[in-house]
């Protein structure tokens, strides 16, 4: 796959929508998809036009972390493989958490692990109902501490212990009741309320970008 394929890229009415493209694999994350999401995000940031962004993915998951080859891969990698491969990691949640412009993430389906980390990171989320959020990593040994930092400022300690210590998988509702969130809306409803909110706040912040 190309990877400007991996993560599709669009502006309407002043407003990007980024999509991750990776269907066939439940969009789980790679180094190339990471890649493509840090520079789609730039590019964002960098159009003058562009007063929100809308993340969300095709097919019927939003995220499954990171891909079973990539994990195996970072078993065999080196430690400096595996700083730079955090560091990538980092770079694509920093470039989202402090895009000047606002973030609005359409989960469909399952955010884990690293897709839960994607979804925590923007500003506003909307969720289906049928969606489910967790940080699944610490099942398979994995710390996911560069979000836990982003996880902090959204919901309080107690919980945030409690999602990253069990790893267990909650609902959109409950995701909603930790403040992880922000809306759940129908899957037949949620475009259209993503667009008419990124509108709202297009004609609210027309004054600045």
């Amino acid at each position: 796959i190309l990877m400007e394929n991996l993560v599709l890229y669009s502006v309407e009415d002043r407003i990007a929508t980024i999509t991750i493209n990776r269907p066939e694999k439940r969009n789980a994350l790679n180094p190339n998809l990471i890649n493509a999401l840090t520079n789609a995000f730039i590019k964002a940031e960098e159009d003058d036009l562009v007063k929100v962004v809308v993340l969300n993915a095709s097919g019927s998951t939003f995220s499954a972390g990171a891909d079973l080859e990539y994990l195996q891969q970072l078993q065999k990698n080196t430690f400096e493989e595996n700083v730079a491969d955090s560091n990538n990691l980092k770079r694509l949640f920093t470039t989202i958490y402090y895009l000047p412009k606002i973030v609005i993430a359409q989960v469909e389906g399952h955010a884990i692990a690293g897709g839960c980390g994607l979804a925590t990171i923007c500003d506003i989320v909307f969720a289906t109902p049928g969606s489910n959020f967790g940080y699944t990593e610490v099942k398979i040994g994995f710390v996911p501490a560069i979000v836990s930092c982003f996880l902090m400022q959204k919901v309080n300690e107690t919980i945030a212990k409690e999602i990253l210590l069990t790893g267990k998988t909650f609902p959109a509702e409950q995701a909603l009741a930790y403040k992880l969130i922000n809306f759940v809306t129908n899957s037949s409803e949620i475009h259209l309320k993503v667009k008419e909110f990124a509108l709202s706040l297009c004609k609210e912040s027309s004054g600045n970008s």
